[in-house]
């Protein structure tokens, strides 16, 4: 076939399962399916798999579209261990630091958020002297109900017979699936700067507290509580790792594949149908497409009970050369940049004609710091990136229209919108501007065109509480022998995904599934013990 695991090619079935869509959640259910000796078929529309796990280049540059930093990447944390067990061992994990997040407020105010529980309660109870009491309360809430969350997430594909306690455990996180992180906040201090500082990584899943469940926050603060690790070798080395074991069970990974239709009779899956009129024949099909895009294909025999979607994004993607960015201001953590103390208008307000304002977040990272593998050279290049989130309507007259063959009244939009990102990124980094070699923006066009993200969106459907409420978006759906995958199934991000292709699969093979995941856990207390 070929030295990567996938190509254009579709092997002779017959297919225990076909996986649609080869992000982080479809590949990882594929694996996990493979480890479980089913032969699997994972479709990707799109020329290279990956999802928002691929990389792009241009010449003498390389950057990832949809990974910064990713917690709970050692052997000590579960998606770690599992990621590595998926992979046989062929990632590798480098840490960010002692920091990973640096959030920047109006008058100079800057807060560091470490690598350890108690260095991050040190942290904000200095900035904060006063609001200690209020401080701890909060950790230690975010700490309980993360946990909760966890929990009625993981019992959503196990069926009842073989979890007595799935009921109890989803009705005691209920409640905090159901408040915002505003609500939640409001209730423990009148500081205004502090609760926007506990609020300042809604970036990571992008809803701002007066519209996000407090449970999904708390589970993301949880997951950098140990800090925040980098890919070594970029993100282009996640799918061939993950793949590679699909492949090894007799499975493949078909691109340019697009799935037009689920085929499905009295109910129940019977196959797909491509664009190009193929059909393939399988019982189980898993989508990590997303729930709207997955209800789309399934016809009006399934449609999810929520469907907004989460914000669209900006990517600015950054070539340096000649100079050593790290001494000119760029940093191995993520830095933030907010120009006002309130999170609740945190889309840019951008429209085609008008001269746009200041973004109201920056956000930064510069890959290539963290990647000990990355090697300059002479020119001494790097990388670096900044995301803001923008409206989706913005750009949706143009989706449909030609990558690269856009009209030209969109690439004058992209114009505008690069030189005013610059000019802001410029006032943060001034001895790092000059050397900017390369600025390329991708809209959320590109993101619809390369993922077919539902209105452009990164992080899938809305982190609202009324998302989580819904039992329609459980990896097992109405449709027998139809599951969901990926984000959509759990929470946003790289570990949402995984943990969510993860649950799909154990969905579709609840008990040699439940007993592969048991298996990991148990070996892991095993290590924990004989190291106390």
């Amino acid at each position: 076939m070929s030295d990567r695991p996938w190509n254009n090619d579709i092997p002779d079935g017959p297919w225990d399962a076909i996986v649609i869509g080869s992000g982080i959640g479809g590949m990882s259910s594929a694996a996990l399916l493979s480890k479980l000796g089913k032969r699997v078929l994972v479709l990707e529309q799109h020329n290279i798999p990956g999802g928002f796990t691929q990389t792009f280049k241009r010449p003498g540059f390389r950057w990832d579209v949809g990974v910064h930093i990713v917690g709970e990447m050692s052997d000590r944390s579960f998606p770690g261990r599992l990621l590595g067990d998926l992979t046989d061992g062929r990632l590798e994990w480098e840490p960010v630091g002692e920091v990973y997040d640096e959030f920047n407020f109006p008058g100079g105010f800057k807060i560091q958020f470490p690598d350890t529980p108690d260095a991050f309660r040190a942290n904000l109870h200095e900035a904060f002297p006063d609001d200690k009491v209020a401080i701890d309360q909060y950790i230690d809430l975010v700490k309980q109900v993360a946990r909760a969350g966890s929990a009625s997430l993981q019992a959503r594909p196990v069926p009842r017979y073989l979890a007595p306690g799935k009921r109890k455990v989803m009705a005691a996180a209920r409640p905090h699936w159901q408040a915002t992180t505003k609500e939640v906040l409001d209730g423990l201090t009148d500081n205004e700067e502090l609760k926007a500082v506990l609020a300042a990584q809604w970036g990571y899943y992008g809803d701002p507290p007066s519209k996000s469940s407090f449970a999904m926050h708390a589970m993301m603060v949880r997951h950098f509580m140990r800090g925040a690790y980098y890919p070594v070798g970029t993100a282009q080395t996640m799918a061939p790792a993950i793949l590679q074991t699909v492949a090894d069970a007799g499975g493949w990974t078909a691109v340019r594949r697009r799935v037009e239709e689920i085929t499905t009779s009295g109910g129940k899956v019977t196959g797909v149908r491509l664009d190009d009129g193929t059909t393939i024949d399988t019982k189980t099909v898993l989508s990590a497409a997303g729930a709207v895009q997955t209800s789309r294909m399934v016809g009006d025999i399934w449609e999810p009970d929520y469907e907004t979607a989460g914000p669209a994004h900006l990517s600015l993607y950054l070539g340096f050369e000649g100079v050593d960015i790290e001494q000119a201001g760029a940093t191995r953590q993520c830095q933030w940049f907010y120009e006002s103390w309130d999170h609740d208008e945190i889309l840019w307000d951008v429209r085609p004609g008008v001269e746009p304002g200041r973004a109201p977040c920056l956000f930064t990272s510069f890959p290539s710091t963290k990647d000990p593998s990355h090697d300059p050279g002479n020119e001494l290049r790097h990388t670096g990136e900044i995301v803001t989130f923008v409206a989706w309507d913005a750009f949706a007259e143009w989706v449909g229209t030609k990558w690269k063959r856009r009209p030209d009244e969109y690439d004058t939009f992209k114009q505008v919108l690069t030189d005013a990102l610059l000019a802001q990124f410029a006032e943060h980094f001034p001895d790092l501007a000059p050397h900017i070699v390369h600025a390329e923006l991708s809209t959320p066009v590109s993101t619809t065109h390369f993922t077919e993200a539902h209105h452009g969106s990164i992080y899938g459907l809305a982190t609202e509480p009324e998302r989580f409420l819904h039992g329609g978006l459980e990896p097992k759906t109405p449709v027998k022998g139809l599951y969901l995958s990926g984000v959509d199934a759990t929470t946003p991000g790289i570990v949402g995904g995984l943990l969510g292709g993860t649950l799909g699969a154990v969905a579709v093979e609840p008990v040699v599934g439940g007993r592969y995941i048991q298996g990991i856990i148990k070996e892991m207390k095993r290590e924990f013990a004989a190291a106390r």
